[in-house]
């Protein structure tokens, strides 16, 4: 399949066993979407259908089986849990529209035992996978060697496996991906992109984007406090336009109980913070073809200079829509 050009689509899904992971029986779907985003559930879909029978909560699969030219691909699109809150009748006609929620959902319900905390000296990654499977039916997989936590995390009131699987994440600096069959996949942050969008070779986005540079939000100075040590990150960087220098004035954020990764400094922890929060200096919003394996978390290299978009951008947020093509709507910050 060539994604930079069109395809005809067919759509449907499939009820999943919960047991083995696999599909067990297909019904069809009229239209609907699916979003990703990079934190929280990670993706959700909204699926319209006609005369839905269930009456309890089931794990459903989306599928996209796409046609080109002789070539063909089977893609899942969406895994998760599926619940039908209300019918529109008319007369013989029952229009359901189906609310779907990520796998991660059977986590986020499940509270944390009182007293709960994630130990030192253990990998991030290990630990988060023993909060996710012991809640959730989809397999759970590492890809890497996790760094260990160096300080013990405890959890709050009210922490559920999620929530504190998402603060092991954030102090090892890994991510968590919901691939379109269900599978969660924990690894360390996009380092390489997944795709590149340009008008000439790769000529997949419509000409009309959005872009927002959010100068105001974005610090130059960053404070990580650990008990009574701190460490202050500054951007002097006289090519970067968020840097005191060319601003004038210094922008300040500040942190405090942070929760670092194995061997990494209260000062290398800073600049790190200082980066990311510095990525949403400029922001920008667009449509463009369907890509499959691109999802939120995920990186992408934007060559278009007369638009002010050139360079390696972070998907925040992703929206493939059940319909002609699979238009995709993406929001992206720079890295």
């Amino acid at each position: 399949m060539d994604w930079n050009k069109g395809f005809s689509a067919k759509y449907y899904a499939s009820f999943v066993d919960p047991q083995t992971w696999r599909d067990i029986e297909t019904f069809n779907i009229t239209g609907g979407s699916v979003k990703t985003l990079d934190s929280g559930l990670r993706c959700s879909a909204d699926v319209d259908c006609i005369n839905y029978q269930q009456t309890t909560e089931r794990y459903v699969r989306l599928w996209l089986d796409a046609f080109q030219s002789g070539s063909a691909a089977h893609i899942p699109l969406f895994t998760g849990l599926a619940a039908a809150p209300e019918r529109d009748i008319d007369g013989k006609l029952v229009s359901t529209p189906l609310t779907c929620y990520s796998v991660l959902k059977a986590a986020q319900d499940v509270l944390l035992p009182l007293g709960y905390y994630a130990p030192t000296g253990i990998p991030g990654a290990q630990l988060v996978k023993s909060l996710l499977s012991e809640a959730i039916p989809a397999p759970v997989t590492i890809i890497g060697d996790s760094p260990a936590l160096s300080r013990y995390i405890i959890a709050e009131d009210n922490e559920n496996r999620l929530s504190m699987s998402e603060k092991i994440l954030a102090a090892i600096n890994w991510r968590l991906r919901v691939q379109g069959d269900g599978r969660v996949i924990i690894c360390s942050m996009a380092r390489e992109v997944s795709a590149q969008f340009d008008p000439l070779e790769n000529d997949s986005i419509k000409p009309q984007l959005k872009a927002i540079n959010d100068w105001y939000s974005c610090p130059n100075v960053f404070r990580a406090i650990v008990g009574d040590t701190s460490a202050v990150a500054r951007d002097d960087n006289i090519n970067s336009p968020l840097s005191i220098p060319n601003r004038g004035r210094e922008v300040w954020r500040e942190e405090r109980d942070c929760d670092l990764s194995e061997n990494e400094t209260l000062a290398e922890y800073a600049q790190r913070r200082l980066k990311e929060e510095q990525r949403h200096y400029l922001a920008a919003s667009y449509e463009r073809r369907f890509r499959p394996d691109v999802i939120s978390s995920d990186l992408v290299r934007l060559n278009y200079p007369a638009q002010g978009l050139n360079g390696v951008f972070y998907i925040t947020s992703q929206t493939i829509e059940i319909g002609y093509g699979a238009h995709t709507r993406e929001e992206v910050v720079q890295v």
